[in-house]
């Protein structure tokens, strides 16, 4: 039955002048990202993640709301490895069917296309797009320059931030190993909370 859906296709920035160390790192970040926003629901594989086409990748989600929340978090883990590290994410979000099987380079639609598109189309400085017309790909387009500023340390904390029912900063502080003073400068400087209120107001605008 089709269901509203959403797609995520993504690739490495730069993966040709970075080592198999780098690149298991960054798709170590990918899984550990995809795994956490799984969380987010109750449903069962509501969340799944794919290597695709060489240094690509692809994320289908269950539910859209939460798809440009869930773009940041996955930036937030990527950039957390080291600040260089970066991946490009095309979204796209419509009516599409739930995978039958977890390897998403067998499925197939327009939603999975347009996301696909959207990737290939995005100019050379941008990592976020939302593969659309709608007003939400203006809020992307901000949400892409502020996460592309973010440091490690910065990215770290948006990571642990940025979800739903985030922790307080003291909580996030001792999950991280640092005061909550650090995280709150962190914090602060990655535009977290801006961040927090645009992807509140745009989640809530959202049928």
């Amino acid at each position: 039955m089709r269901r509203p859906i959403a797609v995520l296709t993504g690739d490495i920035v730069g993966s040709t002048s970075l080592t198999k160390g780098d690149l298991s790192a960054i798709y170590a970040a990918l899984q550990t990202a995809g795994d956490a926003i799984g969380t987010w629901s109750t449903i069962q594989h509501s969340t799944l993640f794919s290597r695709h086409r060489g240094d690509g990748w692809q994320m289908y989600l269950h539910s859209p709301q939460q798809t440009l929340r869930a773009a940041m978090v996955i930036q937030a883990h990527v950039r957390s490895v080291a600040k260089p590290f970066a991946t490009r994410i095309s979204i796209a979000t419509g009516l599409g069917v739930a995978p039958d099987q977890p390897d998403l380079n067998l499925q197939t639609g327009p939603v999975y296309a347009q996301s696909g598109r959207g990737l290939d189309q995005m100019a050379p400085d941008q990592r976020l797009v939302w593969a659309s017309t709608d007003n939400i790909a203006a809020v992307t387009r901000l949400a892409d320059h502020i996460s592309q500023q973010w440091t490690a340390a910065q990215a770290q904390t948006a990571a642990a931030l940025l979800i739903p029912n985030a922790p307080t900063q003291a909580v996030a502080a001792q999950a991280l190993g640092i005061s909550r003073q650090a995280v709150g400068q962190a914090a602060a400087a990655a535009g977290v909370p801006a961040l927090l209120d645009a992807l509140q107001i745009t989640e809530d605008a959202q049928p």
